[in-house]
C-alpha cells in the first residue's frame, strides 16, 4: 500500500498534480473505509492544513466525496468511483480545464487570422491544423465517453487490430489532420 501511494504521488507530479494531492487520492482509493482528515494526516505524515487543501482540490476534480459517519461530526472522505469512473472523471476534467480553453483560443486565432495580412500562411496553416486536431480529439472523447464500459474494454483490448476496420487511404501518412 505504501509503495503504491508513494508511486502515485510521484506519477502525479509528472502529470502536473501536487504530490500530496496524488498521495491522498491513492490512500483514499485503496482504503476500505472512509477516512477523516486527521487519519489522512497521520497515515501520510503530513500537516492537517495540507490535507484540507488537497481534499478541496480532489473534490474540485470530482474524485473525492464526503461520506458522513453516524455519531461523528467530522467529515470523512472516500475516493469516488472505480478505476474506470476515475479515469473518465480525470479525462473529462482535463478536457474542461485544458482542451476547451485551447479550442476557444484557437478558434479566436483563426477568426482573427482572416483579416491578418502580416502572419505568414505557414503559421496560419499550422494554427488551423492544431484547431482541427484538438477539435477531432475532443469530439472523439465526447463520443467515446458515452459508450458502455464493456464496449470501451473491448475496444481497448482490440488495440491496433481495430485499424483493420478502417478503410485504407493509400499515400496518406498517419499524422492526421
Amino acid at each position: 500500500m505504501q509503495k503504491y501511494i508513494l508511486h502515485w504521488g510521484e506519477m502525479g507530479t509528472r502529470w502536473g498534480v501536487n504530490r500530496t494531492v496524488s498521495q491522498i487520492h491513492a490512500l483514499l482509493y485503496l482504503s476500505p473505509e472512509a477516512l477523516n482528515a486527521e487519519d489522512i494526516a497521520e497515515m501520510l505524515s503530513i500537516a492537517r492544513s495540507n490535507v484540507s487543501t488537497s481534499i478541496k482540490e480532489l473534490q474540485s476534480w470530482g474524485l473525492v466525496a464526503v461520506e458522513p459517519v453516524l455519531g461523528d461530526r467530522r467529515d470523512y472522505f472516500v475516493a469516488r468511483g472505480d478505476t474506470w469512473e476515475m479515469l473518465m472523471t480525470i479525462m473529462e476534467e482535463r478536457k474542461k480545464r485544458e482542451l476547451e480553453p485551447t479550442l476557444t483560443l484557437l478558434r479566436q486565432c483563426v477568426l482573427e487570422m482572416e483579416a491578418d495580412k502580416e502572419t505568414p500562411q505557414q503559421v496560419k496553416d499550422k494554427i488551423e491544423a492544431m484547431l482541427s486536431f484538438v477539435s477531432t480529439l475532443t469530439e472523439w472523447f465526447d463520443q467515446i465517453k458515452g459508450l458502455p464500459r464493456s464496449t470501451l474494454v473491448a475496444l481497448m483490448k482490440m488495440g491496433a487490430t481495430i485499424a483493420k476496420l478502417v478503410p485504407s487511404r493509400r499515400g496518406k501518412s498517419g499524422s492526421g489532420g
